[in-house]
């Protein structure tokens, strides 16, 4: 369990307070968070190649994103749901299981006839999604039950920034494979995350307790008069950032590609690629820095700080594809701000409610939002194909300010002890 912490520990060497099986559960879920995000960053490197090979239309593309999306709200509440029945552990190495297979899967497509190649990205994309979802609640539900209430947000954020590490290893990936061995081989690498589990099985311990009695808990308590005002809150939350962000990143690296005059960067996609480094390491400290703000501050005025910010400079970046100057000066802090504050979701939520029902309600709010989320790559696609993919990007500052406003009517968690 949880292992105190003082305030004088906290402003010294806090980190030298945490077990090695907490450490372990921690790098199990920041790995695990790290290679998801690999595996589905690499569609969005090698959409401008699929595109031009199958002949996709900007709203086609899309929609396989969007698929990829509306399968991980599947899978996301359906193994929170799993995690709380059978335990963390098992279910988190199941959904590493399900992402690497889809991703190899992926490199498959267009060599069969009975489907069209659309169809067969969007299945295999799909397929994906399911264990791409499910990877979150698990993880965030392991962590949040081992490390120390006053370290649980700088926790979390460490385990969020596993986020822009695997982005990061996607772009120097494609930049490396794309070129010379072709998208197919780039997928083929997304099986790797297989071999995580092997190393889970071993090092990391199950936190799930059963109920006295040894009956589980029933899912739908998170709707229960008691939780539902939280839920649905917090699910309102997830919806607007969510839409947001898979808006603007899903279309990042085919903005900074695409030719200046169809309202692109005109980049290729070597320099594309590396293009999208600077801003991930800025999401990188984006997420360390805050669950530092959170745990001293608050989760609500982070949150809040953070989106503002992101709704500013959005709009700028997708207007400045003919400075190259000013587009990589703002990349990383677009990444910054625009991706540090789902450190929130895993804090908040877990120390919203208690344990027989947190990976539940970890993968129901957070999916939420990825479910209305789905519909963020088309949309902006769409937008895209008619007023140019910079004013699309510009869109989605609205949501982040709605997501603020939601925030803002949600009850402050720092310092909360779990149940």
């Amino acid at each position: 369990m949880a292992v105190p912490a003082t305030e004088q520990t906290l402003a010294t060497r806090w980190y030298s307070q945490i077990t090695r099986t907490q450490w372990n559960t921690l790098f199990a879920a920041q790995a695990g968070w790290m290679l998801d995000a690999m595996d589905v960053t690499l569609y969005s490197l090698a959409l401008t190649t699929l595109k031009d090979e199958f002949g996709f239309s900007g709203a086609q593309a899309g929609l396989v994103n969007s698929a990829t999306l509306f399968a991980a709200a599947t899978g996301g509440i359906g193994f929170g749901m799993l995690a709380d029945q059978l335990g963390r552990k098992r279910a988190l190495s199941l959904t590493l299981l399900i992402y690497s297979f889809g991703s190899a899967a992926t490199a498959t497509v267009g060599l069969i006839s009975f489907a069209s190649p659309l169809a067969q990205l969007i299945f295999w994309r799909a397929f994906l999604g399911i264990g791409m979802g499910g990877e979150w609640a698990c993880g965030a539900a392991l962590v949040v039950e081992t490390w120390p209430a006053q370290l649980r947000g700088r926790a979390i954020a460490i385990m969020q920034s596993g986020w822009a590490i695997g982005y990061i290893i996607a772009a120097l990936l494609a930049a490396a494979i794309l070129p010379t061995l072709g998208w197919r081989a780039l997928f083929l690498v997304g099986v790797l995350p297989a071999l995580l589990i092997v190393w889970i099985r071993s090092h990391v311990p199950e936190t799930l307790e059963l109920a006295p009695g040894g009956k589980r808990a029933s899912p739908l308590e998170i709707f229960s008069p008691r939780f539902r005002s939280f839920t649905l809150r917090a699910g309102a939350v997830a919806v607007c950032v969510l839409i947001a962000y898979w808006g603007v990143f899903t279309w990042l690296p085919g903005f900074l590609a695409l030719p200046v005059e169809q309202g692109g960067a005109g980049l290729s996609i070597v320099k594309s690629s590396g293009w999208l480094i600077p801003v991930q390491i800025g999401a990188f400290f984006g997420y360390l820095s805050f669950g530092v703000i959170a745990d001293k501050l608050g989760r609500k005025p982070a949150f809040v700080l953070y989106l503002l910010i992101t709704a500013v400079v959005t709009p700028i970046y997708g207007y400045a594809a003919r400075n190259t100057t000013l587009l990589m000066g703002l990349g990383p802090v677009l990444g910054f701000f625009g991706t540090g504050y789902f450190s929130l979701f895993g804090t908040m939520v877990s120390e919203l409610f208690p344990q027989r029902i947190r990976a539940t309600a970890l993968g129901v709010i957070y999916n939420i939002g990825r479910a209305a989320s789905a519909a963020a790559p088309w949309l902006v696609g769409t937008l895209a194909d008619r007023y140019g993919i910079g004013s699309a990007l510009g869109v989605t500052s609205l949501f982040m300010l709605a997501g603020a406003a939601v925030m803002m009517t949600m009850p402050e968690t720092r310092g909360r002890e779990l149940e």
